[in-house]
């Protein structure tokens, strides 16, 4: 990618629609407009639409009617200069126009390569280029509510500001070094390693957010389990809000797992049917039972299925047990059948393994609105409770960052507080920078650039 071309690419999905965005950024960007709108005129005037003619730059020919907005650099999403071209939506026009800038000059863009020239331009740090795929790709309030916080720069002040904590412990222990042992310096070494007990806090509270906030982007695993015919499709299709499940009355029906993803209190679950859990001589029955227990042992959280109006059997109790240590919702299901009174809660029911006992009905709906409202409140309760301008840690790699910074940090207290000589102990803070440092992208790595911006779309 050479930061000296201009690129070109489609910045709307293609298709049928009312308009298509075909966007230019780079050094020669105003030039490639002339040549495919002349009569616009040059040098454009910056930030105001002008309607033109878009043509072949070879043949002359009229492609479309177009609306034409520029943008000088550095006042520009890539800090270049660049334009947007609007036309009329469809497959053929938006890329004729398209091939007619690359006759004009520009090159096609790669993966992000946009965002990536904002990065570069210093337009925004790394966090922000992440909390735009995130806008891009999120399905959910709550991502979209994380993202837009991200990008407003929440997160990267969280981070700047612990980067600054670690150069005032760096300043406090010059400070303290600067003195002759003889003399008695002005920051005791217990203040120096109380700063850094609070700095590890803070680092310790935004690495809470972190299963909670990964779990934003891909949703929470939420498996459906339970002996055959326990209603687990039917609950899966119930907060789906679809048929995607097959459901008969004969035993066994689920014979691979069923994945769908949901957003419930503006949350995502991915929810995951699964065969029942029996044993069974059936062949391809007993295939399906595996791939059940293979989604259980990752699971966020199970959603048990047990009829209602009846004890657990054993072979159900000893299954609770066995998923000891994962979040369990028993579901008693199929409540207008069972003879009890519709809508009534088994709350006060005792079983081991399980935190919880909602009874449904699919029938008449009793139930699931409870259901809805208490799973974000189980999985996601820290960002149910959180302020909304709290940042959060919504990738693997942010907490690796933060992790890393956390343990140098501990290590530099410890060492303190065990008699090594602060000069020594001190090693540990430079590395605890460099991560947060690599976190905002002050140190850029090309391995990470690469693999964050693979994943944008071709015209961002």
């Amino acid at each position: 990618m050479a930061a000296a071309d201009t690129i070109v690419a489609l910045a709307t999905p293609p298709g049928t629609s009312a308009l298509a965005v075909i966007r230019l950024s780079g050094p020669e960007a105003f030039q490639v407009l002339a040549r495919i709108c002349p009569g616009v005129s040059q040098p454009p005037e910056p930030r105001k639409a002008t309607l033109a003619r878009a043509v072949d730059p070879v043949s002359g020919e009229l492609l479309d009617q177009v609306v034409v907005t520029t943008y000088a650099a550095p006042g520009s999403y890539t800090g270049e200069d660049m334009v947007e071209i609007s036309s009329h939506g469809g497959w053929v026009s938006p890329a004729r126009i398209l091939e007619g800038c690359t006759a004009a000059g520009a090159r096609r863009a790669q993966e992000g390569e946009f965002t990536r020239r904002a990065y570069l331009n210093g337009k925004m740090d790394l966090l922000q280029t992440e909390a735009v795929l995130d806008l891009i790709e999120g399905r959910t309030q709550a991502l979209h509510k994380a993202a837009v916080h991200q990008l407003e720069r929440g997160l990267s002040r969280r981070i700047s500001a612990l980067r600054e904590g670690l150069v005032e412990l760096e300043v406090l222990l010059m400070h303290h070094l600067d003195f002759p042992e003889e003399d008695e310096p002005p920051i005791p070494v217990e203040t120096i390693g109380q700063r850094a007990r609070e700095l590890e806090g803070v680092m310790e509270d935004l690495l809470e957010t972190a299963p909670e906030g990964e779990m934003l982007r891909e949703g929470a695993v939420t498996v459906l389990a339970g002996r055959p015919n326990s209603g687990k499709s039917s609950l899966f299709n119930a907060l789906l809000g679809e048929e995607r499940a097959i459901v008969t009355e004969i035993p066994g029906t689920t014979r691979d797992a069923l994945e769908a993803v949901v957003s419930l209190g503006g949350f995502p679950f991915r929810l995951v049917d699964t065969a029942g859990l029996r044993d069974t001589e059936e062949p391809v029955e007993r295939l399906g039972i595996e791939v059940a227990w293979r989604y259980l042992k990752s699971a966020d959280l199970i959603l048990f299925c047990a009829e209602a109006g009846r004890e657990l059997e054993s072979q159900e109790r000893a299954f609770l047990a066995e998923v000891a240590g994962t979040p369990v919702v028993l579901v008693r299901t199929k409540g207008d059948e069972s003879g009890v009174k519709e809508g009534s809660r088994r709350e006060g029911e005792e079983v081991k393994g399980v935190g919880k006992s909602l009874e449904t009905s699919i029938t008449t709906g009793e139930g699931l609105a409870a259901l809805r409202d208490y799973l974000p409140t189980l999985i996601y309760g820290g960002l149910v409770r959180s302020r909304n301008d709290a940042p959060v840690l919504t990738r693997a790699r942010h907490s690796r960052g933060v992790r890393k910074a956390r343990e140098e940090v501990r290590s530099f207290r410890e060492g303190l507080e065990s008699g090594l000589p602060a000069e020594v102990a001190a090693t540990h803070l430079r590395p605890a920078e460099t991560a947060l440092e690599e976190l905002l992208g002050v140190i850029p790595r090309e391995e990470i650039l690469d693999r964050l911006f693979r994943e944008f779309c071709i015209g961002k």
